[in-house]
């Protein structure tokens, strides 16, 4: 091979090299369509921590004896079930819950959940009690650079109250946050699918639940329907 064979080969595969590189760079980035720039290191690496688990535990049952933790541990029917029901599927497999207790009656349930705001996960709890409606949400860590506003009462005090019949629409049943739309429809979808979890793992046992709440109502006005009020 002649020094020009050789010279050619070396800045060929000086430029591949460059090439991939600046791919490489580029892949390690993170564009935001808001903001209409890659998000900085300092915004890619934040994580905000305004709660522990046992913390936010503990705001969910203030008055509760005690408050025992669970693990629900999903089957691929179980899984696949739930994913019907909340209509999109999910890569866990396994849920932390807190249940609070007093004198052997259970007071609620407490779900931890992680779901993907605009570009990474936050992570906070859901409270349902058994009544299958949400009495509670609390954040725990957010790590996006917007939007942290989800985790304020004024905000998330909006799914009290909620069950499966709500369908917790974004600017109709939920007030949107500007520059938040993603980790806004991100919570809801979780709170669902802690209405969802609840109700298949605990209160469908007991008889309970959502499907046992509508065939009550369905009674009652097969009944009202012969015999008016």
């Amino acid at each position: 091979m002649s020094y020009r064979d050789v010279m050619i080969s070396s800045l060929t595969s000086a430029a591949l090299l460059l090439f991939l590189l600046v791919v490489d760079a580029e892949a390690a980035q993170i564009w935001d369509d808001e903001l209409k720039r890659y998000l900085t290191p300092q915004e890619l690496a934040r994580e905000e921590v305004l709660l522990t688990i046992d913390e936010a535990a503990k705001l969910m049952f203030p008055d509760s004896d005690q408050i025992r933790r669970d693990v629900l541990t999903l089957t691929p029917e179980k899984k696949a079930l739930i994913q019907t029901r909340i209509g999109w599927k999910f890569p866990e497999t396994s849920f932390e819950v807190f249940i609070g207790e007093s004198k052997g009656k259970t007071d609620g349930y407490a779900i931890t959940q992680n779901t993907v705001g605009k570009h990474k996960h936050m992570t906070y709890m859901v409270g349902v009690d058994q009544e299958g409606e949400v009495f509670n949400v609390e954040l725990l860590v957010y790590r996006e650079s917007r939007g942290i506003e989800v985790g304020t009462k004024r905000f998330n005090y909006q799914y009290e109250g909620r069950d499966l019949s709500d369908p917790i629409r974004i600017n109709r049943d939920i007030i949107n946050i500007s520059g938040a739309t993603m980790s806004v429809r991100s919570m809801s979808a979780g709170v669902k699918r802690a209405l969802v979890l609840v109700d298949e793992f605990y209160l469908k046992p007991l008889g309970l639940g959502y499907e046992a709440d509508q065939a009550n109502r369905e009674h009652q006005g097969f009944w009202t329907a012969i015999f008016g009020n």
